[in-house]
């Protein structure tokens, strides 16, 4: 059997992603019927950038089902301290483990890596570029708050730009029907033009960019907030002057929609006040929740393992 790899969110079909939330659903309905179907079996967690909820939940998922966790948190923890390429460093890991989780800073870098290991890899994160499996945490949450993925408007504010887990929805939602965007950012943080042309126009679907979330918060279904990232801005003074451009608290959400559905991949720094985590519409604590689980399904595709 061929190995298969996650690298982008549309290496999956749409079909393939209803079952991954099928499965996931079916997870969190019989956990007991999955415990042990990784036994024996080895995830390998490579993250060259810094990651609480992804490497944590691949790992819950992992143990969850029975198998084992090796690997690293950080780069200066492996070889590549040393001068080892990242390839290299995969290609030994893939002699040790069954499939791999991999996040690194560099946009590319899981792509290349897959082209030498031995075993499944799984996008974790590559710079500002793809997060798939955030992707997919996010598809199993709206599924479950709303119970579709088509027709809704989605509202995604700030960091349009290097926001990779906003580049892999997009594409993702691109595929369903009836979904409307709106874009808030500052004009320095704009979707990139190359899903504007290749994805949204190319397909002729509908979307708007907006500077104000005031102006489109009453037309939402879902918000998907981001913060703006500190780590991909080269220059810390343009950093600091946008960091703050929107800041999402409960006098905002008074023209919203009373079942909008807000979303977050976190983590937050402070465009979300912790006073929104009371309101009902607040979701991203359960993304965080639905993250493990859709993982879970994901690791059992890949491996090529299903419930009895």
């Amino acid at each position: 059997m061929s190995i298969r790899h996650l690298i982008d969110i549309t290496d999956l079909t749409p079909e393939e992603i209803d079952g991954l939330i099928a499965t996931a659903e079916d997870i969190i309905a019989q956990p007991e019927r999955y415990q042990e179907l990784c036994r024996h079996r080895q995830l390998a967690t490579l993250f060259f950038e810094p990651s609480t909820r992804t490497r944590l939940s691949f790992e819950s998922a992992m143990l969850a089902l029975g198998g084992t966790v090796l690997g690293f948190s950080e780069a200066a923890s492996s070889s590549t301290a040393k001068g080892e390429t990242v390839v290299d460093t995969v290609h030994t890991v893939s002699c040790y483990a069954d499939i791999i989780a991999m996040r690194h800073p560099k946009e590319g870098a899981p792509f290349a890596a897959a082209q030498r290991s031995e075993v499944p890899i799984i996008n974790a994160g590559d710079g500002g570029h793809n997060h798939p499996t955030q992707t997919l945490t996010d598809l199993l949450t709206i599924h479950r708050e709303k119970g579709r993925l088509n027709d809704f408007t989605i509202g995604f504010c700030g960091d349009l730009k290097f926001g990779r887990t906003v580049h892999s929805l997009v594409n993702a939602l691109s595929r369903q029907t009836g979904i409307r965007f709106v874009f808030i950012s500052p004009d320095e943080l704009k979707l990139p033009d190359y899903l504007k042309e290749n994805v949204l126009k190319k397909q002729g679907l509908a979307y708007e960019e907006t500077a104000s979330l005031e102006a489109a918060m009453p037309g939402l279904d879902i918000l998907y907030m981001t913060r703006v990232q500190k780590e991909r801005f080269f220059n810390e003074a343009d950093y600091i002057r946008l960091k703050d451009t929107y800041v999402l608290d409960p006098e905002k959400l008074v023209p919203a929609k009373q079942d909008l559905c807000i979303l977050h991949p976190l983590p937050r720094v402070n465009e979300i006040s912790v006073a929104v985590d009371n309101d009902p519409r607040a979701a991203y604590w359960k993304q965080v929740q639905n993250g493990k689980f859709i993982r879970m399904a994901l690791i059992l595709l890949l491996l090529g393992l299903r419930a009895e």
